[in-house]
């Protein structure tokens, strides 16, 4: 995958061959990083549609070159209004997921304002290097010719088929042909001609047809007339937010993760503190007393959630309270002493032989049915996202960045090595990343099985456990955690963790998650 004396240009690691092959087309043109996450963004919205569209949000952790890294925000954020339960056009839908139900919420009263567009325009001015209309033309092309449906996708369409089938124009983006009465197969194209157009009049009219101009008028006049909460303010005012990331160490590693008001970053970051002072490295991976100190240290994270973050949002000064030498080692005495479902995202990581790292998690949330007209673009339905509101759908705080559990993040290893990681799969993107990398640090595995080594996840008194695992575990574990899922075989529910790494001597490699059809690929050196 490359060697010092003649190094690949990049490798990226992403949810979907056609994704990944955006981003090394891209580089092979004379792309940075940057330029790679761009083409790869784009792409994702045409191969992984359930996963990724312009109408969701999403994070960028950057380091460009040697200067410090940067967090673009550009999540989703609330209406300045919000309509009466009556008005709002919001509904229930069931999702199956073969051994569960879950039940989603759609509609145009789902819909909060978008910031992908946003977010890849801002990208593009401060990090790229190549002009937006070469950056789209692979996802222009996928989008017209159609992109080979794979059994991942194939599968995460099944689980959310209510939502594709809610509206004509859903379920147009996901059938074969335009007479077809079924979801497209394993192995079929659907081409998206109205997406290629959308994506070459943005490149050429910039972001401002998006919040300003015809697109988003059709979005908003849809949302008036239909008991959607967005107003033209809404798209007119949104701005990305440029934050410093948050910054812990790890038994000599450095992690640069998504800092306050979004979640995910400062849980990871309080989880790993605990599990600092305990033998964790002492202990043989996937052992009985391993799964123990990790399922104890998730168990009071997410005690710490319920218990001081129950309003959603968090704010810096909580988050820096909450990684006090004086709270942790409250906790950390609980972790020795005491025993204490799939949504839409997709993760993009990218390294290059310039020093540059993005780590890019995006989301459409599950998607609320709603296509804007000649554009192929599904609006997401954040504000039906059960986890992200934890006070009710009909008590969301007004005009607020919502919070996220999404936590792209850079890795820097006591060795030089730079990863950059993140993960979809909602509330077990925390325990995703975290695995990984106590994985990296603690047990010193290579990347790649690093991502693939069983994963565990609490949540809600319920200790889930991926295989393969000692079949005695659970019964030694049962005393504490009395609540397991033993699961029969790896699922996109224990998340996505896409990773590119730069080894501390220029080497690049990467992994793409098997448990979200991950895919890595190297650009080769000139």
């Amino acid at each position: 995958m490359g060697n010092t004396q003649d190094p690949a240009r990049g490798v990226i690691a992403a949810g979907h061959h056609a994704t990944a092959q955006a981003a090394i087309s891209v580089m092979q043109a004379g792309g940075n990083a940057f330029d790679a996450a761009l083409a790869a963004s784009f792409t994702s919205c045409v191969a992984e549609p359930v996963l990724a569209s312009l109408g969701g949000g999403g994070f960028l952790l950057a380091k460009a070159g040697r200067r410090s890294p940067l967090l673009y925000d550009f999540f989703a954020q609330t209406p300045k209004q919000r309509l009466s339960s009556a008005e709002a056009d919001f509904y229930p839908i069931l999702a199956d997921f073969g051994n569960a139900q879950q039940e989603f919420h759609i509609g145009l009263g789902s819909i909060a304002t978008p910031g992908l567009v946003a977010g890849l325009f801002r990208i593009h001015r401060d990090l790229c290097r190549l002009p937006l209309a070469e950056i789209i033309q692979p996802a222009c092309a996928w989008a017209r010719e159609g992109v080979p449906l794979n059994d991942f996708q194939t599968y995460i369409a099944r689980i959310v088929e209510p939502i594709l089938r809610s509206s004509e124009a859903a379920f147009s983006l996901h059938r074969s042909t335009p007479c077809a009465t079924r979801l497209a197969c394993s192995g079929e194209r659907v081409p998206q001609p109205e997406m290629a157009n959308a994506f070459e009049a943005l490149a050429r009219e910039g972001e401002a047809l998006f919040y300003h101009g015809d697109i988003g008028r059709a979005l908003i006049q849809a949302c008036t007339e239909h008991g959607g909460h967005l107003r033209a303010d809404d798209l007119a005012g949104y701005r990305v937010i440029v934050r410093r990331p948050l910054r812990t160490r790890y038994r000599g590693a450095v992690l640069t993760t998504n800092p306050a008001p979004s979640l995910g970053g400062t849980l990871i970051a309080f989880t790993l503190a605990l599990l600092e002072a305990a033998p964790l490295g002492a202990t043989p991976l996937g052992s009985e007393p391993h799964i123990r100190l990790l399922g104890r240290a998730m168990r009071l994270t997410q005690e710490l959630r319920q218990e001081r973050l129950a309003g959603g949002a968090l704010g810096s000064r909580l988050a820096a309270s909450l990684l006090h030498p004086k709270q942790l080692q409250e906790y950390r005495d609980a972790l020795r002493q005491h025993a204490v479902n799939s949504r839409g995202t997709t993760q993009i990581s990218v390294a290059d032989r310039e020093g540059n790292l993005a780590s890019m998690t995006i989301s459409n949330g599950e998607g609320c049915g709603y296509v804007i007209p000649g554009t192929g673009i599904m609006l997401n339905n954040m504000l039906g996202e059960e986890d992200i509101h934890p006070h009710g759908f009909a008590n969301w705080p007004t005009d607020r960045r919502i919070a996220s559990m999404m936590a792209p993040s850079l890795l820097r290893t006591a060795g030089g090595a730079e990863i950059a990681l993140g993960s979809g799969g909602s509330n077990r993107i925390r325990s995703a990343i975290l695995q990984v990398i106590s994985n990296l640090v603690d047990y010193a595995l290579p990347l790649e099985q690093a991502v693939a080594a069983p994963r565990i996840h609490f949540e809600s008194q319920l200790l889930n456990l991926e295989p393969p695992r000692d079949p005695g575990l659970p019964h030694l574990l049962e005393a504490e955690f009395p609540a397991q899922k033993l699961w029969d075989e790896r699922n996109l529910f224990f998340g996505g963790a896409h990773s590119a790494e730069r080894g501390a001597d220029g080497d690049l490699k990467g992994s793409g998650d098997p448990r979200r059809g991950g895919v890595c690929l190297v650009c080769a050196h000139d």
